[in-house]
C-alpha cells in the first residue's frame, strides 16, 4: 500500500510540475512576467505555508532541524543547491526555449543519479542503467541538434540552462535523503523553499513586479505557486521518503510528457518529428530501477 502511495505521490507531482513548466512558458515568453520574481515569490509563500502546515497542521517543532549542526548545513546546503538551483535552472531553460524543450532535457536527471551511484559506490552501472544512459544521452543529442552535429536547434545557452537542470534534480532528489530520514518533508520542503526565497529575493525583490497582469496572469502564477510548487514538490519529497529517491525520479519522468503535450496543445509549440523520437528516448529512462542500487539510494 506504500508503495502505490508513493508511486501516485511522485506521478502526481509530476504531472502539475509539467502544467506548472507550461504556464511558466507562457508567463515568461507571452506576458512578460519576470523568472527571478516568479522563482522569488513561489518559494517564499511555499515556504510559508507549508512551515504553517508542519507548525500547526502536524504539530511539528520546526526549529528542531536548526538545532543540530550538521543537519542545519545540510539544509542550508539543499536550500541553495538543490531547491533553488533546480528551479531556476529549469525556469531559465524555459525562458530561453519552451516548456516542452526545457522539461525533457531535465529529465535526463536519473543519468546523473545513476553515474553518481556509479562512482559512490566503485562499480559500473547495471546492464539496465548503461542502456537508459545510452537512450538519454542519444535522445538528448537528437532533440538539441535534430541530428545534425554541426548545429544546436535550441540556443547555447537554453542548452546549457537545461543540462545544469538535469545535474540540479538529481542534487535535489539525492542530497537531502539523510534528513527526510529524520523529519518530516514538510520540515525539509517547507525551510528549503522559504531560505532558498529568502537568499533569491536579494536577487529579486518580491515587491519588484513586471510583466502584462491579466486574469490569465494570475490565475497561471496561482497554479505555478500552490499546484506546482506547494503541492507537488510536497509530494514529490513524500515519495522520496516512501520508495526512494532513485525510483522517484524515474517516476517523475512522465512530467516531460505532460508538458510536451500541453505545450504543443495550448501554446502552439513547434515540435517536430526528431523532437518526439528524442523525447521517447529520454521518457524510457521510466524504467524500474536495480532493487541494488535502489537501495542505495535510499540508505
Amino acid at each position: 500500500m506504500n508503495s502505490f502511495k508513493g508511486f501516485f505521490l511522485a506521478v502526481t507531482a509530476a504531472l502539475l510540475w509539467g502544467v506548472s513548466g507550461t504556464c511558466g512558458h507562457f508567463l515568461f515568453q507571452e506576458r512578460g512576467v519576470n523568472i527571478e520574481w516568479m522563482i522569488t515569490i513561489r518559494m517564499l509563500i511555499s515556504g510559508i505555508c507549508l512551515l504553517l502546515f508542519a507548525g500547526f497542521g502536524e504539530k511539528l517543532d520546526l526549529f528542531e532541524i536548526w538545532r543540530n549542526k550538521k543537519d542545519a548545513i545540510q539544509l542550508a546546503v539543499f536550500s541553495i543547491t538543490g531547491m533553488l538551483a533546480v528551479q531556476y535552472t529549469y525556469f531559465a531553460a524555459i525562458k530561453h526555449s519552451n516548456a516542452a524543450t526545457a522539461t525533457v532535457l531535465q529529465y535526463a536527471g536519473p543519468v546523473f543519479i545513476a553515474i553518481y551511484l556509479a562512482f559512490k559506490n566503485r562499480k559500473l552501472p547495471l546492464f539496465l542503467e548503461i542502456i537508459a544512459i545510452i537512450l538519454a544521452v542519444t535522445g538528448t543529442f537528437l532533440l538539441v541538434t535534430h541530428g545534425n552535429i554541426g548545429s544546436l536547434s535550441i540556443s547555447p545557452v537554453a542548452l546549457a540552462f537545461g543540462i545544469a537542470s538535469a545535474i540540479t534534480l538529481a542534487i535535489y532528489t539525492l542530497q537531502p535523503v539523510k534528513l527526510l530520514s529524520k523529519y518530516k518533508s514538510s520540515i525539509v520542503i517547507g525551510w528549503g523553499m522559504f531560505c532558498g526565497g529568502f537568499v533569491f529575493s536579494f536577487v529579486k525583490a518580491p515587491w519588484d513586479v513586471e510583466g502584462i497582469w491579466d486574469a490569465p496572469t494570475y490565475w497561471g502564477t496561482a497554479f505555478i505557486v500552490i499546484f506546482g510548487t506547494l503541492i507537488a514538490f510536497y509530494a514529490y519529497l513524500t515519495a522520496v521518503q516512501i520508495i526512494g529517491g532513485q525510483k522517484s525520479s524515474l517516476l517523475a519522468s512522465v512530467e516531460p510528457l505532460s508538458a510536451t503535450v500541453l505545450a504543443v496543445l495550448w501554446l502552439n509549440v513547434s515540435f517536430t518529428a526528431i523532437d518526439w523520437i528524442g523525447s521517447v528516448f529520454i521518457f524510457l529512462l521510466s524504467r524500474k530501477p536495480g532493487k541494488k542500487a535502489e537501495k542505495e539510494v535510499i540508505g
